[in-house]
């Protein structure tokens, strides 16, 4: 697979009033998103609440998103779990069933040593025929991969592609860059650093922020490859707003969620145990949109 490039939305599962996957709701998200002109999609990250699926329901949302996009996009899947044995097993068949690549953050219950996580990916990448982009998410994981071990990897296991980098630190990200930028893709994985990090060399974004204004997102990407820096700098601070608001003030899954559901579109409530906002985080998020001028 050539090196992934752009912006990429993690999207939300959406669920029916049960917190059962809505089937109709997921394939109008796939064929939305296609159309604002995103460069791909991400199921099974953060934002699709994977943690709250079943194996079944993974398999599920890829199976339903693969046929929906039907080749029009990568697919990359996240396949996160907390033992080497269960990644592989969910691995192993999400590639089976057509996924470009796959997208794998560290288990995050016991905390693995550097040693820990090279033979935890080591062993992923030997046995599983198909590409793997590490997830580093140290919010909801509790763990920062070294760069040492990411360079690592990258050295020794040719199908470890790149990395989804949400640390949120632009100075991370450059020395990525610097280690492995020619020969590894790196996306940012925090809205607030796209721009900032595409100047220094980064492949492109897997952001939140693209489920709720994917028209900002790929309108910022095509000024910056078109070089157009003001136009860009102006649609970063628009995504900056929307990302301090929803992404990092709420409970992320819930205010995202609730975002969409701002814009027309058919997600439904995050599941048990997160709730639904309250009334004034919904206005706040409400406030912010309209500022950004997409609502």
């Amino acid at each position: 697979m050539p090196m992934l490039e752009g912006v990429f939305v993690p999207h939300v599962t959406p669920f029916d009033e049960n917190e059962e996957i809505d089937e109709s709701a997921l394939r109008e998200l796939v064929n939305h998103f296609i159309n604002a002109g995103l460069n791909g999609l991400v199921s099974l990250g953060s934002n699709g609440e994977f943690p709250y699926l079943s194996f079944e329901e993974k398999l599920k949302v890829v199976e339903t998103v693969l046929d929906e996009a039907n080749g029009r996009v990568p697919v990359v899947a996240g396949a996160t779990e907390n033992s080497t044995r269960e990644t592989l097993r969910l691995g192993k068949v999400l590639l089976d069933i057509g996924a470009d690549a796959l997208l794998v953050g560290p288990p995050y219950y016991f905390k693995p040593s550097s040693e820990e996580l090279f033979a935890h990916y080591s062993a992923l990448a030997e046995r599983l025929d198909g590409e793997i982009l590490l997830y580093n998410v140290p919010k909801f994981t509790g763990i920062n991969i070294p760069i040492d071990v990411i360079e690592r990897l990258a050295n020794e296991h040719s199908n470890i592609i790149g990395i989804k980098d949400s640390s949120g630190s632009m100075g991370r990200i450059t020395e990525l860059v610097r280690r492995l930028g020619d020969r590894f893709t790196i996306l940012a994985g925090t809205a607030d650093v796209m721009y900032p990090s595409w100047v220094v060399g980064a492949h492109g974004a897997v952001v939140a922020v693209a489920n709720v204004a994917p028209e900002l997102c790929v309108g910022l990407w095509r000024a910056f490859r078109e070089g157009n820096h003001r136009k860009a700098r102006e649609l970063q601070l628009r995504v900056n707003l929307i990302n301090e608001v929803v992404v990092k003030r709420y409970n992320q899954i819930s205010a995202v969620k609730a975002a969409m559901e701002m814009r027309g579109l058919k997600v439904g409530k995050p599941r048990l145990p997160s709730l639904p906002l309250e009334k004034d985080a919904v206005e706040d998020i409400r406030n912010a949109l309209a500022e950004a001028g997409i609502l």
